[in-house]
């Protein structure tokens, strides 16, 4: 007989001795995360929002770019007061190609290995990286505090039974020990709704998401609509989940004499000097050194 089967059923039976839930004590796997080899977002980085038809924001604020995968009619964007700073593409070949990614990393995040099973609401859980799962719906309230380097990664999984949606209600999601909201991953096997919570990370869901007041400092991608009513929204930059913020790019120097290091893209300055100092000159008198 193939020894396969048996090697099945002792994995089964160590994810069931490791998956316990969680309490008020830091858990996690390593202090570093999954920081690498994970799936990447591509080009749906880019944006605060995707969704598969129809945007819609009400009394709210969107501080990124916000795409669907339907052009017109039957994609939209609808505003109403409500500002959002970033392009607005509907249907278009950037959005288009971003929703493609976004679905792609969805299926990639399915496929990632559970730390540990969570159950409740999380309120005044202390949780390390790693990746945690729900095997089916989760309601969150109360405040979830993620500890973690600003390398770190967490990824959250919800409804891994293959059905499951988040519901957060006054849900806070806290970082500490420098961890970034741009390296936290929801990944929900249905729709997300949040209400009056204060929400980090990432969200990947695989129906609608609903985002009423409150606050959320990430990104939300869904495979149906997606709805924002007076909450203010401020997306992250990077190009991978887990992966570091994209950096600023860098100002032109001042170019002047007697600046220093500046910190800045030299440009026509001068290339030489390593303090982006014009040198061959003095105060009002600039000049140049070959």
């Amino acid at each position: 007989m193939s020894p396969r089967p048996l090697v099945v059923s002792l994995a089964a039976i160590l994810c069931l001795a490791g998956c316990n839930g969680a309490d008020s004590s830091p858990v996690g796997r390593t202090e570093q995360g999954l920081s690498s080899g994970l799936p990447t977002l591509g080009s749906a980085a880019d944006y605060a929002v995707l969704a598969n038809a129809a945007i819609t924001c009400t009394d709210g604020s969107i501080s990124g770019s916000v795409g669907t995968l339907q052009s017109p009619p039957e994609g939209s964007v609808t505003q109403t007061n409500c500002p959002i700073a970033g392009s607005i593409d509907i249907g278009n070949a950037a959005s288009t190609a971003a929703y493609a990614d976004f679905l792609r990393a969805y299926d990639a995040v399915a496929d990632q290995p559970c730390d540990e099973f969570l159950t409740g609401t999380l309120d005044g859980v202390t949780l390390t990286p790693g990746t945690y799962c729900f095997s089916a719906a989760a309601e969150l309230t109360g405040t979830l505090t993620l500890d973690g380097p600003s390398t770190a990664t967490w990824i959250f999984k919800i409804g891994t039974s293959g059905t499951g949606a988040l519901t957060g209600t006054n849900f806070n999601v806290v970082m500490a020990g420098g961890g970034d909201p741009c390296n936290v991953t929801w990944w929900i096997a249905e729709a997300a709704t949040l209400t009056d919570s204060n929400f980090l990370g990432t969200i990947l869901a695989g129906a609608a998401d609903t985002v009423t007041r409150g606050t959320f400092d990430g990104r939300t991608f869904a495979k149906a609509d997606v709805t924002i009513t007076g909450a203010a929204m401020t997306a992250c930059i990077g190009g991978s989940i887990g992966g570091n913020p994209k950096p600023n790019p860098k100002a032109h120097c001042n170019q002047g004499v007697g600046n220093g290091a500046e910190g800045c893209d030299p440009g026509n300055s001068n290339n030489h000097n390593p303090t982006n100092d014009e040198s061959g000159g003095t105060p009002g008198k600039p000049g140049r050194k070959p």
